[in-house]
């Protein structure tokens, strides 16, 4: 993003996969509406190694980790709960089985999947796509 900041745009969808994770997201978007998307979820990442064993998940200890984060959880609270936060989260699982997504992450650009991960190979892609985009200007 920082070597085409004119030609990319990132989009990141959810994959509620375990147990609790569409309570996530939604908190993500209660977190985007307060306007501390970023903040909220740099700090969830970053503390997912508490909340997120595959063993033992704990979900919501995320409130916390975003309370901290600066989100006002009785706002947050109250917007997780609207009917517009489980559509979102029904279109993505839709998106993601028909994309067939099966793990994450997954990065797809202009459609096209990676064709193997890391960080060299999502670059490459990138690049490929904006080349594309450029020559048919």
């Amino acid at each position: 993003m920082a070597q085409y900041p004119e030609q990319v745009r990132l989009v990141i969808r959810y994959a509620p996969f375990h147990q609790g994770s569409d309570q996530v997201v939604k908190l993500f978007e209660a977190a985007r509406r307060q306007g501390k998307y970023q903040q909220v979820l740099e700090a969830v990442l970053q503390a997912q190694p508490t909340w997120a064993d595959h063993a033992r998940p704990n979900p919501p200890l995320t409130l916390q980790i975003a309370e901290q984060a600066g989100l006002d959880m009785r706002k947050a609270t109250e917007d997780m709960g609207r009917p517009e936060m489980q559509a979102l989260l029904e279109q993505d699982v839709a998106d993601l089985t028909a994309l067939q997504v099966s793990k994450t992450p997954t990065f797809f650009v202009n459609g096209r999947s990676l064709p193997s991960f890391g960080p060299d190979q999502l670059a490459s892609l990138v690049a490929e796509e904006v080349a594309k985009a450029g020559k048919s200007r």
